[in-house]
């Protein structure tokens, strides 16, 4: 294709409409239809990236293959399309005043005055060409975080308005996601704050050129028609998205409302007969009509937010489709299970997954949740500080060391068995110390680990800064507690499990973010499959 396509979706009325849902879902349905593409989230933060930011301020934190911290919506783009992102397809503003102020320091500007338009609108603009260098793909979504209107969207909304000027208009297409809500004591949908939200585009200078409203109540073709009549938009460029009972019928949605279609046309490209969307449907079909139903208790300290821990709960959803299984969690707050309640907590539950994290809050609960499955033969599946804690409760219950850690918790433990390596030591910067991103990881041939991936190399994802001391690797051993893989570069622990257990394994990377709709990621699988086992 001689010109790459640009799509642009923005926010109007409220925050967390599901733009992101929207934008990989129509991506999905462009992918289904033969064209190569990628998504993009424009993030209107000045923080660099979300790395240092509290799971309560924006949920979690998604880590890509080449190791950034991005937004999590960079998980939905993944777990729908199933092709990797990276660095480039998550920018903040941040790290747009970042290079704008180092290339000011550099001269590059040659002494003129740093302003925003048009010195941050041309950052932002190369930065969402940029996933377009080498003709790699048709069409490049890009999703602008926030709402129209913020004060701190505005440069990405100039830029956005530039881009549709400069690119011409069968190259760009801007969609406008807002609400439509239901008043219960009128008995009505109001369309006024479209209207307005619209009214905001247009003096920014953007005509959006396809409306979808978010709606609880289905929409009829006269709240459409008077829409469009008063967005100065096609009426059948005017998209309805009301509520599914799952995230993933969303592409199916928008299948039925046609936006592929519209959004095609409008960049002057072929439209042919829609695509089948098999494994998509099957997948689905699987989800609402599952065989069997588990419980699995998923044990963390921010469990008032499960969007803190959307890539494992979207991780149950495919592998539980995969076993045609009906997952339900069980969010468990770490800082409420103590020795005397943990057997009221977690019995009766099919299994145990204590969740990743940082810091000594709600540690001691995580522990005692290790030590519950393992003594109870529970299947248990911990994550990065999860595998850490089974490690440093094995390590006190089984070899006897009393007061056993990581140095994380207790700099000044006798039994550091997690602790930072040597090279890490010496430095302090937040994330200067951190293993983030794919590394190699080859699984020992015979383990549980082995048989769940059925090959003897892997490449998982990591974010975090502790390791398995591997003093101890000889002690744990002997116990029962072996590694089954490990880094074959630095000798880094990356999975234990206890083979006289049905199911136990911990791991020191975040499996969670390679789970895809069409590839769940096998230990959730085999997870899922050894809880339905009673």
């Amino acid at each position: 294709m001689a010109d790459i396509k640009y799509i642009f979706v923005t926010g109007g009325v409220t925050s967390s409409l599901g733009k992101g849902i929207i934008t990989a879902s129509l991506a999905k349905l462009l992918q289904a239809r033969g064209y190569s593409v990628t998504i993009q989230k424009l993030d209107p933060y000045i923080n660099v990236d979300p790395g240092t930011l509290n799971p309560y301020e924006h949920g979690e934190c998604y880590v890509t293959l080449d190791g950034a911290e991005t937004d999590l919506d960079l998980g939905h783009y993944e777990r729908f399309l199933n092709v990797p992102t990276s660095q480039a397809n998550n920018v903040t503003t941040g790290r747009i005043y970042q290079s704008v102020i180092n290339k000011e320091r550099r001269g590059d500007y040659q002494g003129k005055t740093v302003q925003v338009i048009p010195h941050i609108t041309d950052e932002i603009k190369m930065r969402i060409k940029l996933l377009g260098e080498g003709n790699k793909y048709d069409i490049i979504l890009t999703e602008i975080g926030g709402t129209v209107g913020d004060i701190e969207s505005l440069p990405y909304i100039e830029s956005v308005r530039q881009l549709k000027w400069e690119l011409g208009p069968h190259n760009c297409v801007s969609i406008h996601l807002t609400l439509v809500p239901f008043l219960s004591a009128a008995g009505e949908s109001k369309t006024k704050p479209t209207q307005h939200s619209v009214k905001e585009l247009l003096e920014s200078g953007i005509q959006p050129d396809v409306l979808v409203l978010r709606t609880e109540h289905a929409l009829g073709s006269d709240i459409k028609r008077k829409v469009a009549l008063f967005c100065n938009v096609e009426e059948e460029a005017v998209v309805v998205s009301d509520d599914v009972s799952t995230i993933y019928e969303v592409p199916l949605k928008m299948l039925d409302e046609k936006l592929d279609r519209i959004v095609l046309r409008k960049l002057n490209l072929p439209v042919e007969a829609d695509p089948p969307m098999k494994p998509w449907r099957e997948f689905i079909d699987r989800l609402k009509n599952p065989k069997h139903e588990i419980h699995v208790g998923l044990v963390g300290k921010y469990v008032e937010l499960p969007d803190a821990y959307k890539s494992i709960i979207e991780s149950f959803s495919h592998s539980g489709s995969a076993n045609y299984c009906k997952v339900n969690i069980e969010y468990i707050h770490s800082e409420d299970i103590n020795e005397n309640n943990a057997d009221k907590k977690l019995k009766g539950l099919h299994g145990l997954v204590v969740a990743p994290g940082f810091g000594s809050r709600g540690i001691d609960g995580k522990i005692i949740t290790a030590k519950y499955a393992r003594e109870n033969n529970v299947p248990f599946l911990g994550i990065s500080l999860g595998m850490q804690c089974a490690v440093v409760e094995f390590a006190r219950n089984v070899l006897n060391m009393e007061g056993a850690h990581s140095t994380e918790i207790d700099p000044e433990t006798e039994y550091p068995v997690i602790d930072l390596v040597e090279e890490q030591e010496r430095i302090t910067e937040n994330g200067t110390t951190m293993r983030l991103g794919g590394y190699k990881c080859r699984l020992v041939p015979g383990t549980k680990a082995y048989e769940v991936y059925g090959k003897e190399e892997i490449t998982e994802r990591h974010r975090h800064r502790y390791e398995f001391n591997n003093k101890y690797l000889e002690e744990f051993a002997a116990h029962g507690m072996i590694v089954s893989g490990i880094n074959p570069e630095s000798n880094l622990v990356e999975i234990v499990e206890i083979p006289g257990h049905r199911w136990f394994v911990a791991v020191q990377f975040h499996p969670e973010y390679s789970s895809t709709v069409v590839s769940p990621h096998p230990l959730f699988v085999n997870f899922v499959k050894e809880c339905i086992n009673e």
